[in-house]
């Protein structure tokens, strides 16, 4: 291993124990919540499907409850997809905001498209969508807070990384002392 690597693993490894000392959960513990996360847009999906706003419109609910059932469908299965790649990789600050995203996508989603629900469709249904859905909300904020400890934990690592680059360059940019030489 370079020593350049080793100066930067001991300048990370502090970091990492900050992070944990700042309330930064854990990596299982992320795992934890994210997987959470993904339980509950998997119970979201099947109540998705049970929207039939085709019905609807037919009964002369406005056009617009379809392009919503489409949106909450995609964005239910695509939260999905982005909280298991947050599983995965929980330290991927991309993931974070990806998923985080894609919660707030969904619930705006669904937030009018229950109404329609409960309106034209099944009142109960309309109540089990919200009641899965307030529990995304509570998982969701919980990841809102762990991207902003994770975000400030980034920044801490980047300049303390900045920090160390400069200092090499200037290691390496000092021209080399010169030596005298030994008298015969």
């Amino acid at each position: 291993m370079s020593r350049m690597r080793i100066m930067v693993l001991a300048l990370v490894a502090p970091l990492a124990a900050l992070a944990q000392q700042a309330g930064v959960p854990t990596e299982w513990d992320v795992q934890k919540m994210v997987t959470a996360i993904a339980a509950q847009s998997a119970r979201l999906q099947p109540l998705v499907a049970e929207i039939h706003p085709k019905d609807w419109v037919a009964g002369g609910a406005p056009d617009a409850y379809i392009q919503q059932w489409d949106s909450a469908r995609s964005q239910a299965d695509t939260l999905k997809v982005s909280s298991d790649n947050l599983v995965r990789e929980p330290s991927r600050l991309t993931a974070a905001f990806d998923t985080y995203f894609r919660i707030q996508n969904l619930e705006v989603s669904l937030a009018s498209l229950i109404e329609g629900v409960r309106k034209y469709q099944n009142p109960a249904l309309a109540d089990l969508l919200r009641s899965v859905l307030s529990e995304n909300s509570s998982s969701g904020q919980q990841l809102r807070q762990y991207l902003v400890d994770l975000a400030a934990i980034k920044e801490q690592e980047l300049k303390v990384l900045d920090e160390e680059a400069q200092r090499c360059r200037q290691a390496v940019s000092r021209p080399a002392p010169v030596r005298k030489k030994s008298g015969n």
